[in-house]
């Protein structure tokens, strides 16, 4: 251990690298190279996975979206092919059957894709979606209230024809600076008093203005409005936390064919987008980007430590001579291995460090000039890396370190004093 810390071990470790230093410098270029790839593409993995979870900010990730789908096999007397529909007391029951349910919100909606207009405000009229919902709505999707309120219960209760509305409808239907809470607008000839608007964060998908193209009104007051009786057009179910919706959904979807007298084994009937599925598959694919981006960087480094082995090689040919005289003098071959590893740790953890440096430098740049920038929709947000990745790195320059010495060192420990005192 003295032998590590000796202040003339060190100064021989400087003295041979510095002998050569162009030489060393190259050598040093691969570790370095290495380390900074490793971290650039953990960093790049990281702010991708931080620009595709950012449009799930807000979003009760643990949720599933069901609509009904036609009937693909006969049962009980009944024929396949048949339509059906949701009813609101399907609500109740999957709440009653389904266990650790956090949220069952049924939803119907007026317009679509390309629809006509549907709303009139005076002169102007839009074509927008029109959704009637509850107000745990806002739980399950993200959305930014930025005038006025979103729905209530007493809403749903009293049966208020009260509407929320996008910014993208405010712009459209009313002039710059116009007061839009307690107006009215027309939605398919029945007349809705506007108590707020909001502004519905993009998935990232590029679809940020049709997401404000929306208006929200009471599910009850929807069903009444417009003659949709006891129909259910859809359904948005988020599961406790703890509890995969995943798991449950076979559940609820058995209690809607008990119900509706569909075959237990007719997969095709109820229709889902399960977005907690989608959710654990990006995390996924990030897990694998993130072993690709060790792989690769690992592979880099991996050249560089050859070099450095490479040239710890020459160097102990080099001084083969001086060698030989330590071991005549009495040096132990643990003392000539220690030298030859102390050598090779130290120009790995120089190099290795210099390229986390120049790393952290590219990254500090790419988060200041992106610091100007409006983020809230990009793909690509805070490219980093967190104290455990440089320790990671550490690990593996010191045990890089030992690896590009072990074989120059026994090479080392071998030479013979009388063969190296012969050696001109």
């Amino acid at each position: 251990m003295s032998k590590i810390f000796s202040r003339d071990s060190w100064s021989e470790i400087i003295e041979a690298l510095s002998s050569n230093w162009f030489r060393t410098v190259l050598t040093a270029f691969g570790v370095l190279w290495g380390i900074f790839i490793l971290v650039i593409l953990l960093a790049a993995g990281k702010g991708l996975e931080n620009g595709v979870k950012q449009g799930f900010d807000g979003m009760a990730t643990n949720s599933m979206f069901m609509w009904t789908q036609t009937v693909s096999k006969p049962y009980k007397g009944m024929p396949k092919g048949r339509r059906y529909n949701f009813k609101i007391g399907d609500v109740e029951a999957i709440k009653q059957n389904v266990p650790n349910l956090r949220f069952v919100s049924p939803r119907n909606q007026l317009g679509g894709f390309r629809g006509a207009n549907n709303v009139v405000r005076g002169l102007k009229t839009g074509a927008y979606n029109v959704y009637g919902d509850y107000p745990e709505i806002i739980e399950q999707q993200p959305m930014d209230i930025t005038q006025g309120r979103f729905l209530n219960y007493s809403d749903i209760d009293e049966k208020r024809k009260v509407a929320v509305i996008g910014e993208s409808v405010q712009i459209g239907l009313y002039d710059p600076g116009e007061e839009v809470i307690g107006s009215y607008i027309k939605i398919n000839g029945v007349n809705f008093m506007v108590i707020g608007t909001y502004k519905k964060k993009s998935n990232g998908g590029g679809d940020e203005e049709e997401a404000q193209k929306e208006i929200y009104v009471p599910f009850t007051s929807f069903s009444q409005a417009f003659n949709m009786a006891d129909r259910v057009g859809w359904m948005a179910i988020t599961a406790q936390d703890g509890h995969s919706i995943t798991n449950l959904k076979s559940q609820v979807f058995d209690v809607v064919k008990k119900r509706h007298n569909i075959h237990p084994e007719d997969d095709r009937a109820v229709g889902n987008f399960d977005l907690w599925e989608e959710y654990r598959r990006i995390n996924g694919l990030f897990v694998a980007l993130n072993f690709v981006a060790y792989f690769v960087g690992i592979l880099v480094l991996l050249s560089g430590i050859i070099g450095i082995s490479n040239i710890m090689l020459i160097v102990v040919k080099e001084r083969t001579k001086e060698i030989g005289i330590r071991r005549a003098l009495g040096a132990t071959p643990w003392s000539i291995r220690t030298q030859i590893l102390l050598e090779s740790i130290f120009l790995t953890i120089i190099s290795g460090m210099a390229g986390i440096v120049l790393a952290s430098g590219v990254l500090m740049l790419v988060n200041y000039l992106m610091a100007g920038m409006d983020t809230s929709e990009m793909m690509f947000l805070n490219p980093s890396v967190n104290i455990g990745v440089v320790v990671v790195a550490l690990i593996i320059l010191i045990v890089s370190g030992l690896l590009a010495g072990l074989i120059p060192a026994q090479t080392a420990i071998r030479v013979k004093p009388v063969d190296a005192l012969r050696t001109e």
